[in-house]
């Protein structure tokens, strides 16, 4: 039988030639903003080794939403240059570029990871966080802004006018980051929004931010253009966010224009326990495709190529989000459709090394 994992995928008018994508992953490796060879040479290897499409981090709207002050940004024109580098080298090896648009909301302004990953002081280069009310991430973390009306309206905007950007640079795809405790997760959560206005308190009120960013975008990108968008399908705690409004929110969010769901969980709170495993989060991905009847795709320790295709066999999801297994292997894409019988295309450059 051919396998499914290197069948291609239509979504609006751009076709993947597989079913694999590099999932967003930060490389905390810019200077203001700006992508370097750094980025270069991390995402044009991903489409060396055969991905259909490569998911550039989660790329800032301003700069006060980045998570440290070395992540990727949108926030200005002076950004797309060196992006359209980089998604003009992924088209030319034959994968789809795209990009995932968030804000960092109250988990902005920290270190590096290897720098520890602790909240940045003003004097080291860091801000105070903006959040949908004034609750630390964790104790050590600044108290965040709540933001107002206008702070509301100017991230709307900013979304729209970073999604603008990611269309000149030349991506294909874009994502809206609302997972990961990140911004728009916020406001999702009961953990972190304990607003008493029309952001906050009811499920309509909560997901109101999520749905205006999704229009913005949906507004700003071309109508044959997919919109994808990544949501944390539970907190993992009691009182926070269930999987049961993911599926009533994603039934919106397929009205506002959204044509996939990238399923991902976690990350409102430290602590939560995750019962981490070999594909734990592909259930996710299999409900709301029943349920909500939109294309998913799925992410968290998928490993092996029959792993892969046994996901997508069984129809728990449409795509294989793959992070830490690229980072261990960019050529994992051409070793699996060895692995699978399928007949793949090898750069030209390469080709020595198939057999």
């Amino acid at each position: 039988m051919s396998s499914l994992l290197f069948t291609p995928l239509q979504l609006r008018g751009v076709e993947l030639k597989n079913r694999i994508v590099v999932s967003p992953m930060c490389q905390y490796s810019s200077e203001d903003g700006f992508a370097n060879d750094w980025h270069f040479v991390h995402l044009g290897t991903r489409a060396v080794g055969g991905a259909g499409l490569v998911l550039a981090e989660a790329t800032a709207v301003e700069d006060i939403g980045r998570i440290s002050p070395q992540d990727l940004g949108l926030w200005k024109d002076e950004h797309i240059a060196p992006l359209e580098r980089i998604t003009r080298f992924i088209s030319e090896h034959g994968s789809v570029p795209g990009i995932q648009l968030g804000h960092a909301g109250r988990k902005a302004s920290t270190a590096q990871p290897w720098k520890g990953g602790g909240p940045v002081s003003a004097e080291e280069g860091g801000w105070t966080p903006v959040a949908p009310s004034p609750l630390p991430f964790a104790e050590g973390h600044p108290v965040p802004e709540a933001l107002d009306e206008a702070g509301l309206q100017r991230l709307v905007r900013s979304f729209a006018e970073a999604t603008e950007r990611a269309r000149t640079a030349g991506f294909r795809v874009v994502e809206v980051h609302a997972a990961h405790g990140y911004l728009l997760h916020q406001f999702l959560s009961p953990l972190s929004n304990q607003r008493t206005d029309s952001y906050g308190g009811s499920f309509e009120n909560r997901v109101r931010l999520t749905r205006e960013v999704v229009r913005a975008v949906r507004a700003r990108w071309p109508e044959e253009l997919p919109l994808l968008v990544r949501l944390s399908a539970t907190d993992w705690v009691e009182g926070g966010w269930t999987a049961e409004e993911s599926v009533a929110l994603v039934k919106l969010l397929a009205e506002d224009g959204a044509d996939l769901i990238d399923c991902s969980s976690g990350g409102a709170v430290p602590g939560a326990k995750i019962p981490a495993g070999p594909g734990y989060q592909t259930p996710f991905a299999e409900r709301i495709r029943r349920e909500a009847g939109i294309p998913t795709g799925t992410v968290g320790l998928i490993r092996s190529a029959f792993q892969a295709e046994h996901i997508l066999r069984t129809e728990q999801a449409d795509l294989v989000i793959l992070a830490r297994e690229l980072l261990r292997d960019p050529y994992w894409p051409l070793r699996a459709a060895r692995k699978l019988h399928a007949k793949v295309d090898w750069p030209s450059q390469y080709e020595r090394a198939r057999d």
